[in-house]
Order: structure tokens, then sequence, then C-alpha cells
């Protein structure tokens, strides 16, 4: 994939997160067509990812988004098959490790910079205050750019 195609797609995740949509949504929607998938069926099988899992503020959405495409990439669907597991696991925490470095941590709440708390299933408005205090476009970029340039 040429630098442009990954520019393009890394816009696109930063446009599907600035609508409304989580940040592992945004990821896998972005790349969704490079496995032969429609963007509705990649924002539903990331919805529950969104705000660190389920809004809990662990693992980042935007690095699960990543981890989605590494299964789509990489994931064994052969019963038993242990090289296969390892291989996707491999590639798994390879991008894990990357995002970190560039990020600073893999946790929701460590990069939103808020303490972790019983969390309220309830999503915040999406306003520019909210826009302007989230790093998470820049996570949803960076996600996007690791996981392409990887491939």
């Amino acid at each position: 994939m040429t630098q442009q195609e990954i520019d393009k797609r890394v816009e696109r995740a930063k446009e599907l997160f600035h609508q409304g949509f989580n940040c592992s949504q945004a990821v896998c929607a972005a790349c969704a067509d490079v496995y032969g998938m429609d963007e509705k069926t990649a924002l539903r099988i990331a919805a529950s990812f969104g705000g660190g899992i389920g809004r809990m503020r662990q693992t980042c959405g935007a690095a699960c988004g990543m981890f989605l495409l590494a299964g789509l990439q990489n994931g064994s669907f052969t019963p038993g098959d242990a090289e296969g597991k390892k291989n996707n696991y491999t590639l798994v925490q390879d991008l894990a490790a990357k995002f970190k470095a560039e990020n600073g941590s893999l946790i929701c709440a460590e990069l939103l910079g808020i303490a972790p708390k019983a969390q309220d299933p309830t999503p915040e408005a999406r306003t520019d205050a909210y826009y302007q205090k989230r790093p998470c476009a820049e996570m949803v970029a960076s996600a996007v750019r690791i996981y392409l340039e990887n491939l």
C-alpha cells in the first residue's frame, strides 16, 4: 500500500471519529474494504470496543480496532492451529508495542489522563469541547497508520 493510500485511510478514520463513531469503529471501518468487508459490518463488529472497551477505560479502542484488523489479516480459523494462533498473537503484540511506543500507553484512561473509576455507560455528547479535550482522533490516526505500515 502506498503512503498516499495510507494517508487517505488515516484521514477517513479521523473523519469517521469526528462523525461520532468510537475509536475502534473508526479504525476498523477505514480499513474494512481491504478485507472485503462493508463499512456497516465493520462498524457493528467494532462497536463494543470504544471508550477502552465498553467505556470502561481499559485497552484503547483505537488499539482494539487495530487488533480486530490483525485478526482479519492473520487470525487462525482452524481448530487446534497453535502455529496460526502464535502468528496472530505475535502480530498483535508487535502492533501493541508500536502503538505504546508512539502514544505512551495502551490504556484508554492513561491516554485520556483520567483516573480509572467506575464508568457510566452513557457516552459523552460529541461537542466541540469534547473533541478539543480528547486525543482520540490522533490515537485513531496512529492505529491506522501503524497497522497499514505493518501489513
